[in-house]
């Protein structure tokens, strides 16, 4: 189990990088990888951790809803009125329809089995759609319509709609009828007739759930202080989402996935610090749940079922996504501000499929329902063409149909590279200017340019500088250079050559600032200088700051 846990590890993130280097998603990679490691082709993973791959991808997903949830706008949602709740329902509900009437000529299907078929593949994937929603708002794309997050919302409905449908269908599939439920009073409903009930239910609980599920998150990380650090904040918070999406397996009453993002989105209403700062960690937690996600999810897929299915199975997801998935998105977006290239950003945006076909491909099958092997069959069919296709595609097409509009950082992770330029002389202060940069790119995991300016031929001190910077740099990535001309040009030309964050010098004597600006190498910095300086001064002979 130990050597699967590594080959999966290993091989899916060298791998999945290879295909990012080759300009396809790491996910390409991490699902070819675990088709190669899977009993198909090398059965290099252990039965062990196969038969955890249901429990694996569970977890992994749970990650990711909470990532979402902890990226959501409120008022980009209220921007949009209905179009994230249509969204949720219409699009899976079109697409479904489409492939059950489809199937009926295709493969000889009756409605409801036909149905059941159009439910598995008509549900969305989170495990694709979510990192790839989350990279949209990272860079800007669509956020000033909140089109991210209307995709977000509403992927996290559908699924909601499609599996209680499932459920339904499968029960009448396998007892021949649909079961009567007696309800006090003595009214007696059929299961088909209580489905939109249960449907509000599942929505209405998860998100209350959610809501009382983040209160108490805050009272206990940030009212009580029971955590010391912000990993104990994120093994606590990912313990209560798992433990939400386990309650709602036993108790089907709710939805434990959008119980899990509502939790995200309603911390970020009631303590935003605490919501960044459990961003970051589910960011970190993130990158190995998604090499197991998506290596155990080609681990899954039944090669061997689609030998005899792979044309009628093309048709099949053609119809259902350019028919009637396209004409769901048509009736969402109906009456909203978003134009043509925005509502056919859909096509790429909202049209992957993974996790969920995954999860109940083989139900049917199992559950020896006539054409189950058919169903199974597209819905393995359905991952390895939507999955890597809508992945490339989300990011390949959103510059050429969304608008770029100003990223918001209180609501996504926003990548940065911390770069530090070290301004030093052969005085004492080099040794505080080194320290401070030393401390800022440690808490920022930065690196830093050591930059002193010579004006003479093999200047006394260059080696003294050199031998401080390798002792208080040691530990952080650095590049020592010198430089001939003006001291303060120099300093600003090399700042703007390499981007830097920001110029740490020293400020000389202990004169009042006025006195000390005029005419100083400081003044002319700060001055001329489009970049944050950072000035220390050395007041005391034990080098204080």
């Amino acid at each position: 189990m130990l050597a699967s846990i590594l080959w999966i590890l290993i091989t899916g993130f060298f791998v999945g990088q290879l295909a990012r280097r080759l300009g396809a998603p790491p996910l390409v990679g991490m699902i070819l990888v675990g088709i190669i490691l899977g009993p198909q082709v090398r059965n290099l993973i252990s039965a062990d951790v196969l038969n955890a791959a249901d429990e694996l991808r569970t977890l992994a997903v749970m990650i990711i809803l909470m990532k979402a949830g902890l990226g959501l706008d409120r008022e980009k949602l209220a921007q949009q009125g209905t179009v994230a709740l249509r969204l949720g329902f219409l699009p899976a509900a079109t697409e479904a329809m489409a492939i059950a009437i489809a199937a009926m000529f295709i493969f000889k299907f009756d409605f409801s089995t036909g149905l059941l078929l159009g439910c598995v593949i008509g549900a969305e994937s989170p495990a694709v759609i979510v990192p790839g929603m989350l990279r949209l708002k990272s860079l800007g794309w669509g956020v000033s319509k909140g089109i991210p997050d209307a995709i977000l919302t509403g992927s996290a409905l559908s699924d909601v709609l499609l599996l209680l449908v499932f459920s339904l269908l499968l029960s009448f599939l396998a007892q021949g009828g649909v079961e009567q439920i007696t309800l006090p009073g003595g009214f007696t409903l059929n299961a088909l007739q209580l489905l939109p009930l249960q449907i509000i239910l599942q929505i209405v609980l998860g998100v209350v759930f959610g809501y009382l599920a983040a209160r108490l998150l805050v009272v206990l990380l940030t009212k009580q202080n029971w955590t010391q650090n912000a990993v104990q904040d994120t093994v606590i918070a990912a313990s209560l989402a798992l433990f939400l999406v386990i309650v709602a397996q036993a108790l089907p009453y709710f939805s434990g996935y959008l119980a899990t993002m509502a939790m995200g989105f309603f911390l970020i209403e009631l303590d935003a610090p605490l919501a960044r700062k459990l961003r970051g960690g589910f960011d970190s937690l993130w990158i190995v749940a998604e090499i197991f996600l998506f290596v155990l999810l080609g681990a899954t897929i039944q090669l061997q079922v689609l030998e005899k299915i792979l044309l009628p199975g093309i048709l099949i997801l053609a119809i259902g996504l350019f028919i009637g998935r396209m004409f769901g998105w048509y009736l969402s977006t109906l009456g909203s501000n978003w134009n043509w290239r925005e509502r056919l950003f859909l096509l790429p945006g909202n049209s992957a499929k993974a996790t969920v076909q995954a999860a109940i491909g083989a139900i049917p099958l199992a559950q020896g329902i006539a054409g189950g092997e058919i169903i199974l069959a597209i819905a393995a069919l359905s991952i390895l063409i939507t999955a890597p296709l809508g992945a490339w595609a989300t990011a390949a097409f959103a510059p050429k149909l969304l608008t770029q509009g100003e990223v918001d950082p209180t609501k996504v992770t926003v990548a940065t590279r911390t770069l530090l330029l070290a301004a030093v002389d052969t005085s004492e202060l080099a040794t505080d200017v080194l320290t401070k940069v030393a401390d800022l790119a440690r808490r920022s995991n930065g690196e830093a340019i050591v930059l002193h300016v010579i004006n003479t031929p093999n200047p006394p001190g260059v080696k003294q500088i050199r031998t401080q910077a390798k002792q208080l740099l040691s530990d952080i990535r650095y590049e020592f250079m010198t430089a001939t001309g003006t001291v303060p040009e120099e300093i600003i030309a090399t700042a703007e050559k390499y981007h830097v964050t920001a110029i740490v010098m020293g400020k000389r004597g202990h004169q009042p600032w006025e006195q000390v600006l005029i005419g100083s190498v400081s003044q002319a910095v700060l001055e001329a200088s489009s970049i944050p300086v950072i000035l220390l001064e050395n007041r005391e002979p034990n080098h204080n700051l």
